[in-house]
């Protein structure tokens, strides 16, 4: 069946998606799921309407390449590469167990789809940044995005990264921060305040605009515009909330480690449609 891009369809695939991340966690037994939650409209954004990419054919050497530094976050990304053919949605109900293809962060070298193998926050994009300046060489229309997390901006290799691909000129790069402002087990001013993202992403050279990462309207729209600037890296600073969709978690810590207990769940599960049947999530 054709996927019809509208505002209406993408805020409903969105919630599908976050249901798939929400199953896929919980009875799997681990993952941090509100780091996934966070970025789950951006990712739908990206992979429905602005990606130009085809599960037929993963090694087009044109397609678009999306990178997701925030490897921890990875069941966000399976639920998408599933939903959209890239491997069998069965695979997601072995996540975390032995022998599968989706471990606790994306392996390009199992997962179809996956473009980098991430988790060892500050690499991604690096990485990035290679595949940005490799099509331009090339004079290949392709490309990159990159979804790093507010936290892992403290990361020194970020920050060399970002230097380089302003003095490269990469119009043809575009980073996206979820920044929901929390880090591990406590707000990110808290352990290591970054300032103003959008001046210190600018002083390094980036084009650079701020939105909603819920706003379903401003992120398409956003993303058609861009680049932002010619011969200018961009960054796309979205706002977000840690632990989207599901009422209790939202903006709290603790969630980052912890699994939901089973009237949590129950509650979670009203809350995104689901059914509990005997602690298993269907």
């Amino acid at each position: 069946m054709t996927f019809e891009i509208t505002t209406q369809n993408l805020k409903v695939k969105a919630k599908a998606i976050r249901r798939s991340i929400f199953k896929t966690i919980c009875n799997a037994g681990g993952g941090h799921l509100p780091t996934c939650l966070s970025m789950t409209d951006i990712l739908t954004v990206l992979y429905y309407e602005v990606l130009c990419i085809d599960p037929k054919d993963i090694r087009n050497p044109e397609r678009d390449r999306f990178i997701l530094s925030k490897g921890h976050g990875g069941v966000a990304l399976y639920a998408i590469l599933a939903d959209k053919g890239f491997f069998d949605e069965r695979h997601l109900a072995t996540h975390g167990k032995k022998g599968t293809i989706l471990g606790g962060h994306p392996d390009m070298h199992k997962v179809p789809g996956v473009e980098a193998s991430t988790g060892a926050l500050g690499h991604g994009l690096s990485f990035g940044v290679g595949t940005a300046l490799a099509a331009r060489m090339d004079a290949n229309p392709s490309r990159t995005f990159v979804l790093i997390g507010d936290g892992e901006c403290q990361e020194g290799s970020i920050w060399e990264a970002a230097l380089f691909a302003a003095q490269a000129k990469l119009d043809n790069l575009t980073v996206i921060i979820d920044h929901n402002k929390l880090q591990a087990m406590d707000k990110l001013d808290k352990i290591v305040g970054l300032g103003s993202l959008s001046e210190k992403w600018a002083a390094f050279g980036w084009s650079v605009t701020e939105i909603d990462g819920h706003d379903v309207d401003q992120i398409r729209e956003t993303f058609k515009r861009l680049p932002i600037d010619k011969d200018r890296p961009g960054c796309i600073i979205a706002h977000t909330i840690k632990g989207k969709g599901i009422s209790f978690m939202e903006n709290v810590p603790i969630w980052h480690y912890r699994q939901p207990k089973p009237e949590e769940m129950k509650m979670a599960c009203e809350e995104l449609g689901l059914r509990l049947v005997e602690g298993i999530v269907q």
